[in-house]
């Protein structure tokens, strides 16, 4: 899914809290350097100016967009800005305390030592945040892969200026060319990875693409039919505003790279929707870990008596963008499942690129012809097995609610429609887990239902799947 910001200033907000801890550090510093201590009675305007700072300090950032483009300054630059984030806070300050007649009460000393300290720790602490933000992003926010799609004569252009807005945050996984060049080679760094849209759709649909930045020539136009396929994949496509475009669920015209571009994606998110499901995920992997540690003492010795090996199955499997990481689950399954599973491959019940079968024999205690309901059977009708997933929500590698993450078995034979569950985050649960899960035999629907869930896509939704999940798992229902 797209995370798409209306405004420039709600791309920093963690820049905006550094610049807020800076102040606060620097207010009750100050004190301390000219009073002694905090622990002596301090007059109400002390307390009003705890509140009017950090008002100022977002009026002030909001005002005079202080944090525009604030990962590719240089220290000179970041000083400049630096010096007039604190003259526009000591103005305003000043202003106020004018104004409410309150300048008598409040230390000329300890504000101006404030102020010092404020520009001082805010500059140490910008430029650290951007170090690390810039070199190791990856671990902080989610790193996009974005692919660059281009006509030969255009690539070294178009190479030298996203690399001039290139950040920690962004990643350019090669260079795809629509006319003619050799696959192999690298134009400044970045290698070219595909020639020709048979290739370049090709590539999208094998590799790690979150998104794709279009730059296309008079001479050599993207066609419609890649963009329109991309689009079915689920991949988010920046056009520069050259090309002619297809109809999409969101387009929205925004800065991207250095270009005015038209971007089109299947789904698109405001800052405050990503980091409320983001908070929900993180709040619900905890419970989910909690609970997973319980059922640790209890099923882990059951499962180890009953099938001697790890209690945990691993699998790696394909997450948002075509991203791997790997799952875990509580195993209920024999350890030589994954060997015997092409023997029942005759006995599939699903229609499509899934496999699923009632009277499995590689569940635990199932038996030879698979018809015993033992152990294994216990764990996946109670979908106990799903729990240590909640690990992977609370990583990031999944969500509480989202589609099921293929295998890479799965993917590797997806049609361009498939792609698109992948627009999203996979989740524990999903509109398909909630819709009998074990009664839907066609893969086809399952791609429906997911991707009703994407076009659908809510805050409200994801609430409503969880509660009936809930209900679904207590009451065994749709699991075999």
């Amino acid at each position: 899914m797209y995370k798409r910001f209306t405004k420039s200033w709600m791309k920093h907000v963690d820049f905006i809290f550094v610049d807020l801890v800076c102040l606060y550090v620097s207010y009750f510093g100050a004190y301390i350097i000219w009073h002694g201590s905090l622990n002596e009675q301090w007059p109400d305007i002390y307390n009003q100016m705890i509140y009017v700072l950090a008002i100022t300090s977002f009026c002030v950032t909001f005002v005079f967009d202080n944090h525009k483009n604030i990962l590719r300054r240089d220290y000179a630059k970041e000083l400049k800005f630096v010096f007039i984030q604190t003259v526009s806070v000591t103005v305003c300050i000043s202003t106020y305390l004018f104004l409410t007649k309150n300048g008598n009460e409040f230390s000329r000393m300890t504000f101006g030592i404030s102020m010092v300290l404020y520009a001082i720790l805010m500059y140490l602490a910008r430029n650290a945040w951007k170090a690390i933000l810039n070199n190791i992003g990856i671990g902080l926010k989610v790193q996009k892969a974005i692919l660059l799609i281009t006509s030969s004569a255009y690539a070294e252009k178009m190479v030298a200026k996203v690399q001039e807005k290139q950040t920690g945050l962004v990643k350019y996984v090669g260079l795809g060319l629509n006319d003619t060049g050799t696959e192999g080679e690298n134009i400044r760094d970045i290698p070219v990875v595909a020639v020709g849209e048979t290739q370049i759709l090709e590539y999208i649909q094998n590799s790690w693409v979150d998104e794709i930045l279009i730059y296309s020539s008079r001479e050599n136009p993207v066609t419609k039919d890649l963009v329109e396929k991309c689009e079915i994949m689920g991949v988010t496509v920046h056009q520069c505003l050259e090309l002619e475009t297809s109809d999409a669920n969101v387009q929205v015209v925004e800065r991207f790279c250095g270009y005015t571009v038209l971007t089109t994606c299947v789904q698109s998110a405001t800052p405050f929707q990503s980091f409320c499901k983001r908070t929900l995920d993180i709040i619900g992997g905890l419970v989910g870990m909690l609970l997973t540690g319980v059922l640790v003492v209890i099923i882990g010795p059951m499962i180890f008596i009953s099938s001697p090996g790890p209690i945990f199955f691993s699998q790696v499997r394909v997450g948002c963008g075509g991203r791997k990481f790997k799952i875990y689950k509580f195993r209920s399954m024999y350890m030589d499942a994954e060997e015997r599973k092409k023997d029942l491959m005759d006995r599939n019940q699903m229609q499509g690129l899934m496999f699923k079968m009632d009277n499995d024999p590689r569940i635990i205690g199932s038996g030879p012809d698979g018809t015993k309901k033992g152990l294994g059977w216990f764990i996946r009708k109670t979908s106990i097995d799903e729990f240590p997933q909640f690990w992977n929500v609370f990583k990031g590698d999944m969500s509480l609610v989202g589609t099921r993450p293929p295998t890479v078995n799965e993917w590797e034979e997806y049609e361009y429609h498939h792609r698109s569950r992948l627009a999203i985050k996979p989740g524990i649960t999903g509109l398909w887990q909630v819709s009998g899960r074990s009664e839907i035999t066609d893969f086809e629907e399952v791609v429906r239902l997911d991707m009703q869930y994407i076009h659908n896509w809510s805050l409200t939704e994801d609430v409503k799947i969880i509660f009936k999940t809930i209900l679904v798992v207590l009451g065994c229902v749709g699991s075999k």
